[in-house]
């Protein structure tokens, strides 16, 4: 695939999702406090485009941040999960009992333990909400490593961690990057989370909640469309990753 056709195709979904969003609500002839379409969105962000700017790098800090811990311990969760089967029956309940818990419910709890430490209560939500996805991946990846290859390697003298680097990591790297997708969005939607339930002044969050207490629709969904293009940015830079570490695994079309 031309790198013409990586870029072209996914900015000309993104123009006809545009164009399609804006027919609809010409077609319905909703005001915009009821639906706001990109041409209200477009005047709302460049009207307050150096809160974006502002706002838009004390979310995306602070996502990364999460993000960056929740790979680090995901992968030694897998690890420890992927290696033993006593722990990964012991630790398997436990993360999927904590990742059903609606983190909604998480947020006030967290902001009481961290009172005023505002920074901190984000990237934590952030990374409790994405580092599940990381783990599983891993812990499936090395699960399913082929025992001869663990065999030859302990019988050579080598350490799990030496398994792990020279086998299993290449082999979960497909799994691992598909993860890393998924938590990206996850990390973006904890960081919000707590932005906007406990609102400290920061982050695209607090934008949001301004435009609600001040019924400015459009504003609102300028926020909406923000978070999603910071979301894409670093979607692609995810992809960028995978095809440097883990491009022998694309499959072309």
């Amino acid at each position: 695939m031309s790198k013409m056709h990586r870029i072209g195709v996914p900015v000309a979904a993104v123009l006809i999702f545009l164009l399609l969003w804006e027919w609809l609500v010409w077609f319905n002839g909703w005001p915009n406090y009821k639906m706001a379409s990109p041409t209200d969105i477009g005047p709302a962000m460049w009207q307050y485009r150096w809160l974006f700017l502002e706002y838009g790098w004390d979310t995306l800090w602070r996502t990364v941040v999460g993000l960056a811990l929740s790979v680090i311990v995901g992968t030694l969760l897998g690890m420890v999960m992927g290696f033993s089967k006593l722990m990964r029956d012991a630790l398997y309940p436990l993360l999927v009992g904590f990742n059903a818990v609606p983190k909604a419910t998480v947020v006030p709890v967290i902001a009481l333990i961290f009172v005023g430490m505002h920074d901190t209560n984000t990237i934590l939500i952030a990374f409790m909400i994405s580092f599940f996805p990381i783990a599983v991946s891993i812990s499936i990846g090395l699960s399913t490593l082929e025992p001869e290859y663990r065999d030859i390697l302990r019988a050579l003298g080598a350490s799990r961690f030496t398994i792990f680097r020279k086998i299993a990591l290449p082999k979960t790297l497909p799994e691992f990057f598909g993860a890393l997708k998924v938590s990206v969005t996850l990390a973006f939607i904890g960081t919000n989370l707590m932005e906007i339930v406990e609102p400290h002044g920061k982050g695209l969050g607090h934008l949001f909640d301004s435009g609600k207490i001040n019924a400015d629709y459009p504003l609102m969904f300028a926020v909406l469309i923000a978070l999603a293009a910071l979301g894409i940015l670093l979607f692609y830079v995810v992809v960028m990753l995978e095809r440097i570490f883990a491009g022998w695994s694309e499959r072309g079309t």
